[in-house]
């Protein structure tokens, strides 16, 4: 007995998840392409990183939590500067969650601290990197001192066109939820209007490809709370290191892994 035709829904994903034109492939060229890892159709088009590790990495040193911070800055720019090389389009750190702000005074005016001094120490270099700097978070509910810097790293970076790093700062997934649900309906967009496309439209990562690989230092196995949206089918990659010991190396490690895997999406 013969079926009927199977009636598929119209907005099943990963529709929703496709880039956009403009950022579907890895850059290509140049030194940039000579140092390419992976073939680009193997190569991760989005990395997005949770930072985890800078307190126990300090404590095991007989450090200050901010002595650990600072070298996970230090960290920061040697990620940085290998998923430029490797021809990387997109960077996404996790710097600083909304959870965060349950950390004491000294911890969190220090963090502020820091991230206002690596902006103004790193603005011109990420600018000779070609490196553009956008912000995912609150930024309205940071210091005003805090939200000057990262603004004047954003304009100094705005025609950066080698690699995309979002900086995940007073940040938290359902928080870029409720935000997309609230400019949705701001919108006027009525029920029957509402799709993943339009959802992925209203997120903070509006217009960017959704990360195809999602890398978790110091040995824990979840999400915390870190583009949940945008994340479903990421490939996750944890590794033991501690954050400040995660350098180039362990980043092509990361890369080499998602390469060796095959990416089926449901089908």
């Amino acid at each position: 007995m013969s079926r009927p035709p199977l009636a598929r829904p119209t907005d099943a994903p990963p529709i929703a998840h496709a880039a956009e034109a403009g950022l579907a492939a890895p850059v290509a060229g140049g030194v940039l392409e000579a140092e390419r890892l992976v073939p680009v159709e193997e190569s991760p088009r989005h990395v997005a990183i949770i930072m985890d590790g800078n307190r126990r990495w300090a404590r095991g040193r007989g450090l200050s939590e901010l002595e650990g911070h600072a070298a996970g800055v230090e960290a920061i720019r040697n990620v940085l500067r290998q998923a430029v090389r490797r021809g990387i389009p997109v960077l996404t750190l996790y710097a600083f969650s909304r959870e965060n702000w349950a950390r004491s005074d000294e911890e969190v005016n220090g963090l502020f601290e820091l991230l206002e001094s690596a902006i103004r120490r790193e603005t011109a270099e990420l600018g000779r990197q070609g490196v553009r700097v956008q912000l995912l978070g609150r930024l309205e509910e940071l210091p005003p001192a805090t939200r000057r810097s990262i603004e004047a790293a954003l304009t100094a970076t705005a025609g950066g066109d080698r690699l995309l790093l979002n900086i995940a700062f007073n940040y938290a997934g359902r928080t870029e939820l409720v935000d997309a649900f609230r400019k949705l309906v701001e919108r006027g967009i009525g029920p029957e209007e509402v799709d993943e496309a339009v959802v992925s439209g209203a997120l903070y990562t509006a217009g960017l490809p959704d990360p195809d690989l999602v890398i978790r230092t110091g040995g824990e196995e979840r999400l915390s709370n870190f583009l949940i949206w945008q994340s479903a089918y990421a490939e996750f990659y944890v590794s033991p290191l501690l954050w400040p010991d995660f350098g180039a190396g362990a980043f092509d490690e990361a890369i080499l892994e998602f390469a060796s895997r095959t990416r089926r999406f449901g089908r």
